[in-house]
């Protein structure tokens, strides 16, 4: 399933991006992968993410990890102004190759 997420951060996309490479297990632990993360061109502090996990389990688990919210906060997500959305199945991706 692919999940779109849009957020405001509160230190820039770099404090964002490193508190996911220290988490990357979790990610993996949940069955799911970034296909995309990055903030708008004009503001650092508002990013999309596109990711994809394997089944709705893994996303609710992503969701709901406790340690993960405190770390995503920590590194200045604002989670309350984080919206996620499921997407349809039938993306295109990497076109043309």
């Amino acid at each position: 399933m692919y999940v779109m997420l849009t957020q405001k951060l509160s230190k820039g996309f770099k404090s964002w991006k490193d508190m996911v490479h220290e988490n990357g297990h979790k990610l993996e632990g949940f069955k799911g992968k970034i296909l995309f993360a990055g903030s708008h061109a004009e503001d650092d502090n508002s990013m999309v993410v596109i990711m994809h996990y394997e089944d709705k389990e893994g996303l609710m688990a992503f969701k709901n990890d406790e340690e993960l919210i405190k770390a995503r906060q920590d590194a200045g997500a604002l989670t309350e102004t984080t919206q996620m959305t499921v997407m349809t199945e039938e993306a295109l991706i990497n076109f043309p190759n």
